[in-house]
């Protein structure tokens, strides 16, 4: 199945329709853009797996996922600067052959992730 994220908004209770995502390829601090969504109604990538198996290689990686934006369009009043802006999830695919689904539980004042099933 490759490489799947899944966003949770906890302050309303629902799947972050809307958010901008970004996923990088990283290589110690060189980072490289490889695609840019929008999270569907289900607060999932559009198209199924971010990256299928065939695409996912072994290495480092970077889920940024643009929170502050998402909250101040739900017409969450958030302070100047935010508390949380962007969420980057570093983290490394031992086994491109496995699954690796990267959920994010958030709110503008916290966030919780781990590797899902």
């Amino acid at each position: 199945m490759g490489l799947s994220t899944h966003v949770l908004d906890t302050t309303h209770g629902r799947p972050a329709a809307g958010m901008q995502v970004a996923l990088y390829e990283t290589h110690g601090e060189v980072s490289t853009l490889v695609k840019r969504w929008l999270l569907n109604l289900d607060g999932r990538h559009p198209d199924g797996p971010v990256l299928d198996n065939a695409n996912l290689r072994a290495g480092t990686y970077r889920l940024s996922f643009d929170v502050a934006n998402y909250f101040r369009a739900m017409g969450v009043t958030l302070p100047e600067p935010p508390f949380l802006d962007q969420v980057h999830l570093d983290f490394g695919v031992a086994d491109p052959a496995a699954h690796y689904h990267v959920p994010l539980l958030v709110s503008p004042w916290s966030y919780s992730t781990y590797r899902g099933s």
